[in-house]
């Protein structure tokens, strides 16, 4: 569902350029408000997200999409945790909807999906590694990687149930907002993947932005 924000950029606390292929790891508060901007267009940016006081909780797909009674994630979606709780909403989407099944890249999968040869190549999975192990003061480690979004990518669901992986439905300028409901941990890799149309197979900046209540 296409809803638009009134908050503006100039009025925003803090905004933060994630070039390709990098991560982004900031906590937001409960009440804040936080944008994820797609600037080029055609750009995945997969994230996580924790309770900030309790990493133990965390964003649940499966619990997401009981609730929510969808597969896709958009404006008025509440993100719901392994615990039960809402860890934020959904509050403007000018993409339309999100995917929460299709998992991240990693060097596995890509070896799997494309070629041995693509075992090397950078994936989100890595980038979240990276993350947590310059950050070890939040107590993340490699089991914590668990359910993710990928915000604008496009993954739909075929007729018999499977997955594919299809163009962008974003666009430069399109952009996601959530309202948090708790303080969360966000972490992001903003996808470097070249091996599918997740990206347009040009991996682009993304930005963030937050605003205080």
């Amino acid at each position: 569902m296409i809803t638009e924000s009134n908050l503006q950029a100039e009025s925003a606390i803090a905004r933060d350029v994630v070039p390709a292929g990098d991560y982004y790891l900031k906590t937001v508060k409960a009440g804040q408000t936080f944008r994820i901007l797609d600037l080029e267009g055609n750009q995945a940016a997969d994230t996580l997200f924790y309770n900030a006081n309790d990493i133990a909780e965390r964003y649940s797909a499966m619990d997401t999409i009981r609730e929510q009674g969808n597969v896709y994630l958009t404006a008025g979606t509440q993100l719901i945790s392994n615990f039960g709780h809402t860890m934020l909403t959904i509050v403007a989407d000018t993409c339309g909807r999100h995917d929460t099944l299709g998992g991240a890249c990693a060097s596995e999968s890509n070896t799997v999906r494309y070629d041995l040869e693509k075992r090397c190549m950078h994936a989100c999975r890595d980038s979240w590694m990276l993350a947590i192990a310059e950050n070890e003061t939040l107590g993340l480690n490699k089991r914590d990687i668990t359910h993710n979004i990928n915000f604008f990518m496009n993954v739909p669901v075929t007729a018999e149930g499977g997955l594919t992986f299809e163009d962008g439905i974003s666009a430069a300028g399109k952009y996601v907002e959530l309202l948090a409901a708790m303080d969360v941990i966000v972490l992001i890799s903003n996808c470097p993947q070249l091996n599918n149309p997740c990206n347009g197979y040009n991996p682009t900046p993304v930005e963030v932005l937050v605003w205080d209540a």
